[in-house]
């Protein structure tokens, strides 16, 4: 007999069933619906047990659905319409309204989207307490045991009552001193510069330097520090360069320069680094949790249109970095 019943039943996995069957591709919907190839199959295993049938099939390089999950299509299509209309006659207003709330992030996470976030609900709530915990690495425990309420982070815990959805995709980049060497502009420059990286206090590596050396790219790392923050004062008047997310440009790393990755033949999507944001099941159409991802929504949206403040190190015809001017 099945563990699961009609109950276990939410717009979320009907939403993602009918992703799958519109496009024809687990890793499609995944980015359609902005979250992560495993929690698209967690969801379908959820689904397969409840309705007792396999749903898709593989299909060349692609997955067709049974006639069952057509037959299914239909009846999902008008829950799913159900379930806004029945939402929509919930509503929150934060005119005199209060919030008391926990995110969990790290600090690169922690410093670029949430300082705005709590000015704005500073701003349109009567008031706030909010708590900043980190996210280290995240499991579902975290969301399923209420240790906060909301979790941003670029590894989003499994778990079928977790839901994730993508507040935007950061990208690898060079940081250096200016004032002390030139971007590196070639696999051998690179792989032989003294390199600074960062290592969690639960000794959890960036999921950067754990594909490099899944790649068999070996370089030379010097330093490790436990978090972002600790970057700067070990960077500043060094050689060293670190291979860090761009976004800490706008922040932590807004006094030195970044260039491109030179490296050559690496895998697609190496240099990529979404950043989801995560909550219970529980929470997915509570009013105010929802004005609450909308508000983080936004502030992740302005962060990006910022323009950036030093320019990205170009390369001249001869290969060469651009000439420091004093």
């Amino acid at each position: 007999m099945s563990n699961f019943d009609h109950l276990e039943l939410d717009g979320h996995a009907l939403r993602l069933f009918l992703a799958v069957l519109e496009e024809g591709s687990v890793t499609a919907a995944a980015e359609r619906l902005g979250v992560t190839q495993s929690a698209v199959s967690h969801n379908l295993t959820k689904l397969r047990r409840i309705m007792r049938d396999p749903l898709f099939t593989k299909s060349g390089r692609g997955i067709v659905a049974t006639a069952h999950a057509q037959n299914l299509a239909e009846q999902a299509r008008f829950l799913l319409d159900q379930m806004q209309a029945f939402a929509s006659g919930a509503h929150f207003e934060p005119d005199g309204a209060s919030m008391s709330l926990t995110i969990a992030a790290n600090d690169l996470q922690r410093d670029l989207l949430l300082p705005t976030l709590f000015r704005n609900l500073e701003g349109a709530l009567a008031n706030i307490r909010m708590t900043v915990v980190p996210s280290l690495l995240p499991g579902p425990a975290l969301l399923r045991e209420n240790h906060c309420d909301l979790l941003i982070s670029p590894r989003p815990p499994e778990g079928v009552d977790i839901v994730q959805k993508r507040l935007l995709t950061d990208h690898y980049m060079v940081f250096y001193d200016p004032d002390m060497r030139d971007a590196p502009q070639s696999d051998d420059d690179y792989l032989s510069a003294r390199h600074i990286t960062v290592r969690y206090g639960n000794n959890r590596t960036l999921e950067f330097d754990e594909m490099l050396e899944n790649q068999d790219v070996e370089r030379n790392i010097v330093l490790r520090v436990p978090n972002f923050t600790a970057i700067a004062e070990f960077l500043r008047g060094s050689n060293m360069i670190a291979t860090l997310p761009s976004l800490l440009e706008k922040h932590a790393l807004r006094d030195f320069a970044r260039a491109p990755m030179p490296l050559a033949g690496l895998k697609r999507g190496t240099l990529d680094l979404p950043i989801f944001m995560c909550w219970h099941q529980r929470y997915q159409h509570d009013p105010s949790h929802l004005w609450l991802r909308e508000q983080l929504e936004d502030v992740a949206t302005s962060r990006l249109r910022m323009p950036i403040e030093h320019p990205v190190s170009q390369p001249t015809d001869h290969g060469q970095a651009p000439q420091r001017t004093s």
